[in-house]
């Protein structure tokens, strides 16, 4: 079963008066505190709060959208014994380096998130 299959649809939980209204305010969910919030009142149509039941299948939590495990991989030496898992290298690696765990993720057959 793939895994778009299994994650399910999640409301965008927006922060009440967000930055349609305010220019400064960011987007990210910050919990209504208002003493008359409808938000925080949880009013109909006001939008919905982040709780435990929007929580991804335990099967699927955690995994890459292409449906494999990640693993942080820094030198081509970590790549061995790995497979059935998606490489993401890290962020320090330089170009050198990097083009030496490309080559050799594709020549084991592995699929590399960021090239």
């Amino acid at each position: 079963m793939s895994i778009v299959s299994l994650k399910r649809r999640k409301p965008k939980f927006r922060r009440q008066r967000g930055p349609a209204r305010k220019k400064g305010i960011k987007e990210a969910w910050r919990k209504p505190r208002g003493e008359n919030s409808k938000q925080r009142i949880k009013q109909w149509g006001k939008g919905e709060h982040p709780g435990a039941g929007y929580r991804q299948p335990r099967a699927i939590r955690g995994l890459h959208p292409s449906g494999l495990p990640e693993v942080l991989v820094y030198s081509p030496s970590e790549l061995d014994g790995l497979e059935g898992v998606a490489i993401r290298i890290g962020r320090t690696v330089g170009k050198r380096k990097r083009q030496l765990i490309i080559a050799k993720a594709k020549e084991m057959g592995l699929k590399v998130i960021n090239p």
